[in-house]
C-alpha cells in the first residue's frame, strides 16, 4: 500500500467520523425539537418564556420559564464574576512567572480540578458548605444563589484557566524580547503586551466557561434550593432549567404538557448555550483580525 493510498484511506475515515458526529448531533437536536413544541398548542411561546409561574402539576397548569432562566442566568453570571478573575490569574502566573516546579504542581492541580465529578462538588456544597453558611449567616436555608455559584465557579476556573494559559503560551516570544527591550519590566509585559495578545484565546476561554456552567445539572439540582420562583436576594433558593429538567422529567408522563414543557426548557437551554459558543468564536474572529492588522 503506497502511502498516497494510506493518505487517502485516513482522509476519507477523518471525513466519515466529522459526518456521524455531525448525524449525530443533527438526530439529537430534531428530537429535542419534536418533543418540545407540541407544548405550544396549549401555551403561547410568549406566555412560556415570560410567564412567572412554573406549575406543572396543578390544574390549570402554568408552564412559564421565566423564573427558571433567570435562575440559570443569575448563577452564571455570579460564577463568572468569581471564576474569571481566578482563572485568568492562575493561567498568567502559570504561563508568565511561576517557576518551572511549581508550574507543573499547579498544572496537575488544574487538570485534578477539571476531573472533579460534578456529584462531588454538588455535595461538597450540599454537606459543607451550605450548613456552614445557614449558621454563619443566620439563613433558612444553605441550599441558594451563592453556594450553587460558588460551586459553578469552580467548576468554571479550569476550562477559563486551560484555555487562557494555551492562549499566552501561543502569544510570540519576540513580542516579549521586544517589550524588554524596550525597557519595559515584566508586569507591563504581561499587562500591555502578552494580554492584549492574547485577548483572542482569553475572552473565548470565558465564554465557553460561561456555557459550562449554564448548562451545568449535577450541581445546581442539588445545591440551588430548587424553588421555581424569581429570587429576590442572593441568598434565596432558585431552580434553574437543567435542575429542573433533571428533577422533573422522570416524573413528567410521557406525552403530557408538562413532558413537553421540559423538553421545551432543554431547547431553550439549547439555544443559549448555542448563542454563547457562536459568540465565542465571533469574539476570537474579530480579536484575531484585529491582531492581524495591528501587525
Amino acid at each position: 500500500m503506497t502511502s498516497r493510498v494510506r493518505e487517502i484511506i485516513i482522509k476519507n475515515l477523518f471525513a466519515f467520523l466529522a459526518f456521524i458526529s455531525v448525524l449525530l448531533l443533527g438526530l439529537i437536536v430534531m428530537f429535542l425539537f419534536r418533543e418540545g413544541l407540541p407544548i405550544f398548542s396549549q401555551v403561547s411561546l410568549k406566555q412560556f418564556l415570560f410567564g412567572t409561574g412554573w406549575y406543572p402539576t396543578y390544574t390549570p397548569p402554568e408552564y412559564g420559564i421565566r423564573p427558571l432562566i433567570v435562575g440559570s442566568l443569575i448563577v452564571t453570571v455570579l460564577a463568572s464574576l468569581v471564576a474569571v478573575p481566578f482563572g485568568l490569574l492562575t493561567a498568567i502566573y502559570i504561563s508568565e512567572i511561576a517557576p518551572a516546579r511549581i508550574k507543573e504542581i499547579l498544572k496537575s492541580v488544574i487538570e485534578l480540578l477539571a476531573g472533579l465529578p460534578s456529584v462531588v462538588l454538588g455535595f461538597f456544597g450540599m454537606v459543607v458548605l451550605a450548613p456552614w453558611m445557614q449558621e454563619t449567616f443566620d439563613l433558612p436555608t444553605g441550599l441558594n444563589i451563592v453556594n450553587t455559584s460558588l460551586m459553578l465557579a469552580v467548576m468554571a476556573i479550569p476550562t477559563i484557566s486551560s484555555i487562557s494559559e494555551d492562549a499566552l503560551y501561543a502569544v510570540p516570544r519576540d513580542f516579549k524580547e521586544a517589550s524588554y527591550a524596550l525597557g519595559a519590566t515584566k508586569y507591563e509585559t504581561i499587562v500591555k503586551v502578552v494580554v492584549p495578545a492574547a485577548l483572542s484565546g482569553i475572552s473565548t476561554a470565558v465564554i465557553l466557561g460561561m456555557s459550562r456552567a449554564i448548562g451545568e445539572t449535577m450541581v445546581v439540582l442539588m445545591v440551588a434550593g430548587g424553588a421555581a420562583a424569581i429570587p429576590q436576594g442572593l441568598f434565596d433558593s432558585v431552580r434553574p432549567m437543567p435542575a429542573s429538567i433533571a428533577a422533573e422529567m422522570g416524573e413528567a408522563p410521557f406525552g403530557s404538557g408538562h413532558y413537553h414543557a421540559l423538553f421545551a426548557t432543554g431547547i431553550v437551554l439549547f439555544i443559549i448555550t448555542l448563542a454563547f459558543n457562536l459568540f465565542a468564536d465571533y469574539i476570537s474572529n474579530r480579536f484575531k483580525e484585529e491582531g492581524s492588522g495591528t501587525l
